[in-house]
């Protein structure tokens, strides 16, 4: 869970970067557009799987400055149970200063999210479906584990963590886990440090899926390739928290046992919702709605 402060620079960084002087680089931005946004893998999950009609609980940390964030969990009626508040620290917060050509200048502080480990699967009771997201690299190595051991299905989602891991360390989260999620950028990165093609990855799991964007998404199960497509949003606003949304609907697509291509899509009309809003928790909808969206794209219902 974490916090993101998005701040708009109203030229182009390029203007006021110069290549010759970068080895003493001093630079100053005015930011007069500015929002702060609700965030996390965590917060962002359980928003969208919230409104598909699903039960999330959320395991988090966050710091001594999470009362904004515990009091947003409660209007949504999510639980914060099992979000453990780090003292002295700050929750985990980014950055983000966006140029007129969408550049992006993010400086990223873990704060609470360092302190991960300290939170135990077992702790949540009886739990039958989870995701190890991008969090502290001990509480991911731990969470993992601790779903294997318990005989939990879940699904390994490294996202932007995922260079903190070696080939050999990869490799073991894919072999605990029963499914993983990756974006194309993600999934040439795990080939590359598994030494392993994604068709060889896809053998030890249940289903490997790649996000690609508005190219859909492929989702290797049963010894088949299958195409997502992507859906056409409204508009094109945000994608900060689409991999998110997207992440929601496999969760709740494999939690009701539908199959993989009605799942795919169901993933695919989230976090095309998601794009036509700023933020990751900013967008709303109704399972009834879901189920209209649904049909309208692909011609039947989710079932």
């Amino acid at each position: 869970m974490a916090y993101d402060t998005i701040m708009v620079f109203r030229d182009q960084f390029k203007n006021h970067i110069l290549p010759e002087k970068i080895h003493i680089l001093n630079v100053a931005f005015l930011v007069p557009d500015m929002r702060r946004e609700f965030g996390g893998c965590a917060g962002n999950i359980a928003y969208s799987l919230a409104m598909l009609g699903g039960d999330p609980v959320i395991m988090a940390t966050l710091g001594s400055d999470a009362q904004p964030y515990l009091d947003r969990l409660a209007t949504l009626k999510l639980g914060a149970e099992h979000v453990r508040l780090i003292d002295e620290t700050f929750t985990a917060q980014a950055f983000i200063t966006t140029d007129l050509d969408d550049n992006q200048i993010t400086a990223f502080h873990p704060g609470a999210m360092n302190h991960s480990h300290l939170n135990n699967v077992k702790d949540a009771g009886a739990i039958g479906l989870g995701i190890v997201s991008p969090d502290g690299r001990d509480g991911m190595l731990l969470h993992a584990r601790q779903f294997h051991e318990a005989g939990i299905a879940f699904i390994f989602d490294p996202g932007q963590g995922l260079p903190m891991f070696n080939g050999e360390e990869l490799l073991a989260f894919i072999d605990q886990a029963t499914y993983v999620t990756v974006n194309d950028y993600e999934a040439q990165l795990l080939q590359e440090r598994t030494g392993h093609k994604l068709g060889e990855l896809a053998k030890r799991v249940q289903a490997l899926i790649v996000t690609r964007g508005g190219d859909g998404s492929l989702i290797y199960a049963d010894g088949r390739e299958i195409e997502i497509p992507s859906v056409r949003p409204s508009a094109l606003v945000d994608p900060t928290g689409c991999g998110d949304a997207y992440r929601a609907g496999l969760l709740w697509g494999i939690a009701r046992g539908l199959d993989w291509q009605t799942t795919g899509r169901l993933a695919s009309l989230v976090g095309s919702l998601k794009i036509a809003h700023r933020g990751g928790q900013n967008h709303v909808f109704t399972p009834a709605e879901i189920g209209e969206r649904y049909r309208e794209a692909f011609g039947t219902s989710i079932g």
